[in-house]
């Protein structure tokens, strides 16, 4: 498969033959396995207190010793409170079916959230990503806009690698028509549910994902303050960054070196 070089000023220069793993097929439930490893392996363990519900002395002993609630036969047979003189007497502590009692099945540390993912399912995962963004119904499909006279995967020249000014990437940007991208990337949604109360109100939408030769490039920092655009080398992909939500067909921007390492070193492969 064939696609355009461009320049700095949006210009075809040449063109170039992408490599063998832009051929592979489109396997959506390998992508959504490879991304669902990636979400759970970033969850942090949590629990409820050991003892939570569980701190008052109160316990069910039995009808024949006299204990709990035989003073009463009308009662459940339930651990109470047995404070003499106390508004509290006969109250139902320690279960979950009681006021201020624990939770019946609360989470627990000890669950192992990783899941694991084979070496061939996970590196077949990012090739058929990576074939997904020269797809561009897929493209079309996660809400991008492209214009019709770029060829997909974009793919610029070694120098937009050096720019080391965030408004000389959004110029490179502009000048290849991605304007109504870029603005799309700043209109952010109110979240539905009640995650609005947990200090994630807005959903703000991903957009060009750039792809470098290297990781110390100037621009992994001129281009992170972008809204919505993601900077990531070439060796450093996985199937999370080329689809997002685990839906293929992201906007992406390779350099010329990137697809040079990417067919040289054979990554993926």
């Amino acid at each position: 498969m064939e696609v355009n070089v461009y320049n700095l000023d949006g210009k075809v220069i040449r063109k170039i033959e992408l490599p063998s793993q832009f051929d592979e097929e489109l396997r959506e439930d390998l992508i959504k396995k490879a991304v669902k490893a990636i979400q759970r392996a970033r969850i942090q363990p949590y629990g409820t207190k050991i003892k939570a519900g569980r701190t008052s002395s109160a316990k069910f002993r039995g009808i024949r010793r006299g204990y709990g609630h035989s003073y009463n036969w009308s009662l459940a047979r339930l651990p109470r409170l047995m404070l003499r003189g106390g508004r509290r007497i006969g109250r139902v502590v320690n279960v979950p079916q009681a006021v201020g009692g624990p939770r019946a099945h609360p989470p627990k540390v000890e669950k192992i959230w990783k899941i694991k993912i084979n070496k061939k399912e996970r590196r077949k995962a990012i090739r058929s990503a990576l074939s997904a963004t020269a797809l561009r119904e897929l493209v079309i499909k996660r809400g991008h806009k492209v214009p019709k006279n770029l060829t997909l995967p974009i793919v610029v020249i070694k120098d937009f690698e050096n720019l080391s000014k965030t408004s000389e990437v959004r110029k490179v940007l502009l000048s290849l028509g991605l304007n109504e991208e870029l603005e799309r990337a700043t209109k952010k949604k109110i979240r539905a549910g009640k995650g609005k109360m947990r200090g994630r109100k807005y959903k703000k939408p991903k957009s060009v994902l750039i792809v470098v030769s290297d990781p110390k490039v100037p621009i992994i920092k001129a281009a992170r303050n972008l809204p919505g655009v993601d900077v990531v080398s070439v060796d450093m992909l996985n199937a999370e960054l080329l689809a997002p939500g685990s839906h293929p067909g992201r906007l992406t921007i390779f350099t010329e070196p990137a697809i040079r390492r990417l067919e040289k070193e054979k990554l993926f492969a």
